[in-house]
């Protein structure tokens, strides 16, 4: 190439930069996880960045992915090179647009960072459900398995499209490849533009439609010429392997590395081989070398050109001596006899003289589940021995028995290789840091490298795991680190004994731990396990209390820049003053648009870490009585229970473990768990000042995570209260001479000070965590929570003082700290939750509201009942609630005809008299037509068991089985950033929040 150039991206940042040079306009809609490349294609046209033919992107977002695809195709139809971005439910908004591009074989490239569907539940993360829902449309279907080669088949894709007339969809898998951060070659815009044939160019602008040249788009053909139309294409898709083959060639010759459509990997001899596509084949070929090196002779078959499939050229690089196939696909398609990639292996062997090779189908990898080397082996393991179809690898499917048995953790990771591991908290920054540190690595040594970062369900104040590898040897390793790390660094000392950091550290490694302990004492609180590890391992111990720095420099609780500049120190891979000033560099780059101070403030924190960083003196045993006893992770977590057999695993990262049979075959759970997960991350918690406090329950309302409550005490209730729980005189006008307390639930607490800004006369304050828990707040707020709820007396229910003395059915919930959504939403719920079905949009709102395997909607202590939540799909939120709206009224008026027909035929005067009282307050929504429901259940079930007449039955069994419909219910539309709104009983909307 002319122009070789080294840089470090990810995989959205390399599929965008081809088709920034080769579209001359983008529509596009943002959906996770490929909005990236919209959001980098965005970025380079705002700063005049050019394509090859000198020309900026113009880039368009439009309203949804549906009208991203409609604007794709008439900015095709009329001349302009265009792309877009997608994934998931969105690339299916997209699958009928596809099929008019097609059909119409127009030139183009879809990029896709390939994503899980919803189903049972939506899931953010990477498999093959999506791209493999679009097969049918006509669109020629190239795969990527690692960040260079989504640069490079990106290419490839966009030069065939100009030559076949056939559409591609490029895909790669999401986060694991999307978000991989690798450094690769970059080609130029002027290198990819020596591919370029221009003839293709022109063939495109001039079947374009303009007046000057004015042609017709068919609209309708009929039955006598429809299918006759359908197969004119037949040459076109049987030419595009060829084409595809050839770019590959020629993008071959210009960077020296070689692509074909199918390539095979391994023992030229091997009897047992596995065909898959996706970041999984290098997992593959990392096992392989392992295996082959030690005697075996097994292989790798990737797929790069899935669609049109050439049956030729896939069975011919087969080798000759191959007796079984294991077939893997990152998909599900319940009901059909085996996946798509299999049933196109098994009919090429058999249309190509190959039948005699025995073929087993099976699924991996669903939502970017962990696909490591041991499972590799596995496979070859099941394949020699009585392999079946259908297999799955990775669960424990204990329902249908299709899973194979797992082997045992190994290390092919050569010995060069570096290999890193950081737990940070959603928002401390850690991530960011990472992403810096690794682009230093990479931009600054000869190393190669990647960068990896795993999340789990949370918004900001989840946990995230950066998982960072750097060395001389080749880094396609789409694994997570999950032993042997040279370097492991805890950034929330809530971590310690909750997940099991210390066990991935290999013998004499690296622990570094940010905790306000000193150094002389923080080992004695670690767990008494993780302290037989670091002793056992010969682990070094290293601490800092990057919360004290970032403090000091004014950063607040932002600790990532303190922990990278001691991961810089204690690493050594550059000389120490160099490291200091490559990142203030980054951090000047990283933070330059928020102003000068800010910028220094984290040059400051660079500097104090180094002075601050301790090493750990580690003693000869452990004393079993200096061990720190972590609290228990979820309450009341007891086997055969929900918290115990779901969300304990899950919420201490073990959820990989989790047999089929333990999960819901339809995705529902229970309401109320979120109020089991006691996550105690933040730092400081708020205090209540009994002396300052005017009663107003403003700090009440204003928590995002309904994690500061205010209650009126009945004074026999606080017999027998837990020491400090102090109460005040309640100011309301009340006859029962109340008492009054704000109580904070610290381990619920984000630390977003919210109700401390709130508070208008400073009856609140932030004190450390660790201090308050110790001064004896667990147990105060147990106390609490036992107290009855809603005694409202002497407020009025409608005034934000008054509301707040009522139990919230919202709580917990996982979003964001100081988030300004969920308070509005915990509002609503202290309202009318009791009679509540919730239609959320999907968004920020479904992914703290309904994000396995907690829900913090709960339900009433008095009666059980609360908001009914569900969630569509992306776009279909308004729909989805009407449907619900439209299913309450259908249910009401059978019950009212069900009634009438009883009264008709006569009932008890008990029943019919509960029954006129339902219908008085038939469109009431007060707490009365609650009870005379409740009052209606007990007498209509013992007139249906009393009543032998078979008419009669028949209407009280129908009467019976609509009963919860005796009161009108509120159907909530909950918008994806949080807006509630109420479609209201007997089809009157009006607006809740």
């Amino acid at each position: 190439m002319k122009n070789k150039k080294m840089v470090t991206v990810d995989g959205n940042a390399a599929a965008a930069h081809v088709a920034y040079a080769f579209s001359e306009v983008a529509a596009i809609y943002p959906i996770t996880p490929s909005s990236p490349m919209g959001e980098n294609a965005e970025a380079w046209a705002s700063a005049n960045r050019k394509n090859m033919w000198g020309k900026k992107l113009d880039i368009i977002e439009m309203q949804s992915e549906a009208g991203a695809a409609g604007a794709v195709h008439g900015s095709l139809v009329a001349g302009a090179f265009t792309t877009t971005f997608t994934a998931s439910q969105g690339l299916l908004l997209m699958i009928p647009n596809m099929y008019k591009i097609a059909g119409e074989m127009i030139p183009t490239v879809f990029h896709v960072s390939a994503r899980s569907l919803a189903a049972q539940s939506l899931a953010i993360f990477g498999d093959h459900s999506d791209v493999m829902a679009c097969r049918g449309t006509g669109f020629a279907m190239t795969c990527a398995n690692n960040v260079q080669e989504v640069e490079d088949l990106a290419l490839v894709a966009h030069l065939a499209t100009l030559k076949s007339k056939v559409p591609f969809l490029a895909f790669f898998d999401g986060f694991r490849t999307s978000h991989e951060i690798q450094k690769i070659e970059e080609i130029s815009y002027e290198d990819m533009y020596s591919l370029v044939e221009e003839k293709y160019v022109k063939e495109f602008r001039e079947r374009s439609q303009r007046p000057e040249k004015p042609k017709m788009h068919l609209a309708c053909e009929n039955e006598d010429v429809y299918f006759q139309g359908r197969e004119t294409v037949n040459k076109y898709y049987d030419a595009t392997p060829a084409i595809v083959q050839e770019y590959m060639d020629k993008v071959a010759k210009l960077t020296g590395r070689q692509y074909h459509i199918y390539d095979y990997y391994g023992a030229a001899d091997a009897e047992e081989i596995v065909v898959a596509m996706g970041s999984v084949v290098d997992t593959f070929r990392k096992s392989i070398e392992y295996l082959n090196a030690k005697g075996k002779k097994y292989g790798v078959l990737a797929v790069r050109l899935f669609r049109p499939f050439s049956m030729k050229d896939f069975v011919k690089v087969i080798p000759s001596t191959v007796k079984r196939i294991a077939v893997l696909d990152r998909c599900k398609e319940p009901g059909s006899l085996g996946e798509p990639l299999f049933q196109d292996v098994v009919a090429s062997l058999n249309q190509q003289g190959r039948g005699d090779i025995k073929v087993y189908g099976g699924r991996y990898g669903l939502s970017s589940k962990d696909f490591p080397p041991e499972h590799a082996i596995s496979v070859f393991d099941f394949l020699s021995k009585k392999p079946f179809n259908n297999f799955t690898v990775g669960i424990n499917d204990d329902v249908t028995n299709l899973s194979i048995p797992l082997k045992d953790s190994v290390n092919v990771v050569p010995k060069d290789v570096v290999s890193c591991k950081f737990w940070g908290l959603g928002s401390d920054g850690t991530v960011g840091a990472n992403k810096n540190s690794i682009k230093i690595i990479g931009n600054y040594t000869n190393k190669n490298v990647q960068a990896y970062f795993a999340y789990d369900s949370k918004k900001s104040g989840g946990i995230t795991v950066s998982h960072l590898r750097f060395g001389e040897s080749d880094l396609n390793m789409p694994w997570l680190i999950n032993s042997n790390a040279d370097f492991v660094a805890c950034h929330n000392p809530a971590y310690i004994g909750k997940y099991d950091m210390i066990s991935d550290i290999k013998k004499g490694g690296v622990f570094l731990l940010n905790s306000t302990i000193p150094s002389d004492e923080v080992f004695y609180h670690l767990t008494k396990d993780e302290q037989q590890q670091i002793i056992h391992k010969k682990i070094q111990f290293y601490t800092i209390d990057a919360l004290d720095i970032s403090k000091k420099v004014g950063l607040g609780t932002k600790i990532n820049t303190v922990m990278q500049a001691a991961f810089f120190k204690i690493s050594g891979i550059l000389p120490e003053k160099e490291a200091i000033q490559l990142m203030k560099d980054y951090a000047e780059k990283t933070f330059a648009k928020k102003g000068e101070e800010v910028v220094k403030k984290n040059w400051a924190a660079i500097d104090g870490a180094a002075d601050a960083l301790c090493r750990v003196t580690i003693p000869a045993k452990v004393d079993p009585k200096k061990c720190f006893k972590p609290q228990e992770l979820i309450v009341g977590a007891k086997k055969g229970t929900f918290a115990g057999d779901l969300m304990l695993p899950t919420v201490s990262l073990k959820g990989n473990d989790i047999p089929v049979s333990k999960m819901t075959f339809d995705g529902t759970i229970p309401l109320g768990t979120a109020a089991l997960e006691k996550r105690g991350v933040a730092p400081d918690v708020p205090v209540w000042d009994k002396s300052k406090c005017i009663q107003c329950n403003q700090c009440v309302q204003s928590c995002p995570h309904a994690a500061i409550r205010a209650k009126q005490i009945d004074k026999n209730d606080l017999n027998g209260k837990p020491e400090g729980f102090d109460t005040i005189k309640s100011n309301t006008k009340n006859d029962r001479d109340l008492e009054f307390r704000i109580q904070v639930y610290p381990e619920d607490c984000q630390g977003c000070a919210v109700c401390v800004e709130t508070c208008p006369v400073k009856a609140l304050s932030m004190n450390n965590y660790n201090a308050v828990m110790e001064s004896g707040e667990k147990e105060r707020r147990e106390f609490f929570e036992k107290l009855p709820e809603d005694v409202i007396d002497g407020a009025d229910v409608n005034t934000v003082k008054g509301l707040q003395f009522k139990q919230p059915l919202f709580e917990f919930s996982g979003a964001c700290a100081g988030c300004g959504e969920t308070p509005y939403i915990k509002m609503v719920s202290q309202l009318c939750g009791e009679r509540a079905i919730v239609a959320n949009a999907t968004g920020c709102s479904s992914v703290y509201s309904g994000t396995f395997p907690s829900s913090p909607y709960t339900v009433r202590k008095k009666d059980g009942r609360g908001p009914a939540w569900g969630n569509s799909l992306f776009e279909d939120n308004a729909e989805y609630g009407l449907g619900m709206r439209i299913a309450v009224d259908s249910s009401r008026t059978l019950l009212r005809q069900k009634i009438d027909e009883l009264f008709s035929l006569g009932c008890s005067n008990e029943l019919k008299s509960s029954l006129e009282k339902n219908i008085r307050l038939w469109n009431d929504m007060s707490q009365e037509s609650l009870d005379a429901q409740d009052a209606t259940k007990d007498i209509l079930a013992n007139e249906l068991k009393e009543t032998k007449e078979k008419d009669k039955k028949s209407v009280l069994s129908k009467i019976v089985e609509l009963q919860d419909y005796l009161s009108e219910k509120y159907v909530w539309l909950i918008g994806g950033d949080g807006w509630a709104y109420d479609i209201g009983y007997s089809g009157v909307d009006h607006a809740v929040a």
